[in-house]
């Protein structure tokens, strides 16, 4: 029987380059190891009186107050963007400390392996901007990679290998953020981050059960073996401190070096050895295929800043983002089929009858078209017209749920476009490279306000939770798996919108979501959760605008999600299955499947509202995924 080991024993074993006589403390006492010089990094901008983090708040879910404020799923996130608010940070610079932290502390969700999407207002210019941080696919990397005797290779076998990564966007992407949007630079925003990662954190029960799930993939690569899991092989207890020195020093690399420290030079030599010669145990039954990934493929890397996508509804205009991701405009799409409905006038059931009829049809239309913008043409104006979803909206039957999957419609008819509609796009259709285009926990969202106005909605990940499974050997972070995102066909030949093709960007579901009324922001909001980050966030907006719940309540209320399922399903979380709409959706012909098969939670989302009398709400999850938190600069 395993039992826990002091801290210092703990990290004798995490990392070879630990040695017996370094002082660890944990955050909670305000210890920290000593850098490379022997210094404790400076994350505070004071004395030690000054440091947020000498003595650990206590987690809430929920903080209302003025000028900044900000929800992440950890609260070592949060307070580093309150910390940065503090100094005169703004919400750009915030968010990427926050970022920073919970690519220690969240490891298997987010982290440098990954991309993202960054959804940023600028209160002096009054615009929304869409930062797109997204991997790509690699240069020599071909949509026949993944068959072998012209059958798709098995999805596990894809998740965990060097096939499955994509170039990181990462830290690109907050280079350029800072660079363009913020008012402090790599070397400052990352100096929390890397005194978490040396002076480490108490393993909680989300990191916990992470590992515990990913286990036999983690055995079986040495260098994830060596970071995440004990000498016995086992996860680190609940309690115990986990340490990874190796990506503070990484983080140090980037602070000093700039994004070039990440994309050239010893790291990015790292990365292409890791993903063309994976790390894998001498012995293993796993087979770790290698991938093709090269150091052009880093050096050449780019992000996109992109017009924010923008709609209506009722009397709000909502901004997310578009292509490559999928979840704007399949967020945009069902709204505006709801919007034809007065749902002040009907019951909780009603609503959500509709808002899961709405889903399934928006589903349709983004499984058969939508894809990278730069390869394929996609009808946007005609999948965000209203008078197509008038024409959608026929086949919403109010009175009995279909037990079938809907067929995507004919956008192009309202594109008041001339050019003819492209056949591929309307007549392909696949499934995700994975069994399930639909539910991963992992992935997640940072909401971020400060005293000037700004805002910043930002979903990033490194997709699957743990990514590939794969840590770089030395630099202490996971290798993403996002290229399972493309659509897998049967036959390797076949167009689709969303086949995998060099430098091509898979499609994502990530919703950073904006909300504004009367011309003044009034909400923020995003999640994790594959395809279901888009039914989350869009039934949030239900719940808040049609329904008229407070944010914290919309937010913490059980989900449902309705991805065009085949047979007409509906994933339910267990609290809703209880729930007395339930029974009125059951009478309207929907089954409802318990989404504990699929790990019991939708999501695990943040917001922010903006109140009339000038304070601001921040709202993480109460209960999912053990509970996140939520932070305001100066409470009230």
């Amino acid at each position: 029987m395993k039992t826990t080991t002091p801290a210092l024993g703990l990290l004798f074993f995490l990392c070879a380059s630990c040695s017996v006589n370094e002082k660890v403390a944990p955050l909670g006492t305000g210890g920290a190891a000593p850098d490379d010089a022997g210094a404790v990094p400076d994350a505070s901008g004071g004395g030690a009186g000054d440091d947020l983090f000498a003595q650990l708040p206590t987690i809430t879910p929920t903080a209302t107050g003025q000028r900044g404020a900000a929800a992440t799923v950890d609260l070592r996130g949060s307070l580093a963007a309150i910390e940065v608010l503090k100094r005169g940070g703004n919400a750009v610079d915030a968010a990427v400390a926050a970022a920073g932290v919970l690519g220690v502390t969240d490891p298997f969700s987010c982290g440098i392996g990954g991309g993202g999407f960054m959804l940023i207002y600028l209160a002096s210019g009054d615009k929304v901007i869409a930062l797109d941080h997204r991997e790509t696919a690699p240069s020599r990397l071909e949509a026949g990679s993944y068959y072998e005797d012209g059958v798709p290779v098995a999805f596990p076998e894809l998740v965990t290998s060097g096939l499955s990564v994509g170039v990181p966007g990462t830290v690109r992407g907050w280079s350029d953020a800072l660079r363009r949007y913020g008012t402090l630079g790599l070397g400052d925003v990352l100096q929390r981050a890397i005194q978490v990662a040396e002076a480490g954190f108490d393993v909680d029960p989300t990191f916990f059960e992470q590992t515990r799930r990913n286990l036999a993939r983690f055995q079986a690569i040495t260098s994830t073996r060596a970071l995440f899991l004990g000498p016995d092989g086992q996860p680190w207890p609940v309690g115990t401190i986990f340490r990874n020195p190796d990506l503070a020093s990484t983080y140090r690399l980037i602070a000093a070096g700039g994004e070039k420290a990440f994309y050239e030079g010893q790291v990015a030599a790292a990365i292409v050895a890791a993903v063309k010669a994976p790390p894998v145990e001498p012995g293993s039954a796993l087979n770790v295929r290698a991938g093709v990934l090269e150091l052009s493929d880093l050096r050449d890397y780019e992000t996109r800043v992109r017009p924010a996508l923008s709609t209506t509804y009722r009397d709000r205009t909502l901004y997310g983002i578009g292509l490559p991701s999928s979840g704007g405009i399949t967020v945009a799409e069902a709204l505006n089929l709801l919007e034809g409905y007065d749902t002040a006038t009907l019951t909780p059931v009603e609503v959500l009858h509709r808002y899961l009829g709405a889903s399934r049809l928006a589903f349709a239309d983004r499984g058969a078209l939508l894809g990278d913008p730069e390869f394929v043409d996609v009808p946007v104006k005609g999948l965000l017209s209203k008078d197509y979803a008038d024409s959608r909206r026929a086949l919403l039957d109010l009175l009995q749920a279909p037990a079938a999957a809907a067929a995507p419609g004919d956008p192009y008819a309202f594109q008041r476009d001339p050019s003819p509609a492209p056949a591929r796009a309307r007549k392909a259709t696949g499934r995700r490279a994975g069994a399930n285009d639909a539910h991963d926990n992992e992935t997640t969202h940072i909401s971020v306000s400060d005293a000037a106005g700004n805002i910043v909605s930002y979903t990033c990940t490194i997709e699957d939770e743990g990514g590939n499974g794969i840590v770089v050997p030395g630099h202490g972070f996971l290798l993403n798996n996002e290229l399972t995102d493309f659509t897998l066909l049967p036959d390797p030949s076949a167009p689709h919108p969303n086949v995998l093709e060099p430098g091509k960007r898979p499609r994502s579901s990530m919703s950073p979501t904006l909300v504004f009324k009367d011309g003044k922001p009034e909400l923020a909001l995003g999640s994790p959760g594959g395809a279901t980050i888009i039914t989350t966030v869009l039934q949030i907006l239900v719940n808040t605008i049609d329904l008229g719940l407070p944010i914290d309540e919309a937010l913490a209320a059980p989900r449902v999600s309705q991805r065009n399922s085949g047979d007409g399903s509906t994933d339910a979380e267990t609290a809703f299955l209880s729930a007395p709409e339930a029974e009125g959706l059951t009478s309207l012909g929907h089954v409802l499947s318990d989404a504990a098969t699929l790990g019991g939670e939708i999501g695990a989302a943040t917001a922010l509202r903006f109140n009339g009398d000038g304070t601001v709400t921040a709202v993480a999850e109460p209960v999912r995924r053990h509970g996140g938190s939520a932070m305001v600069e100066q409470e009230r």
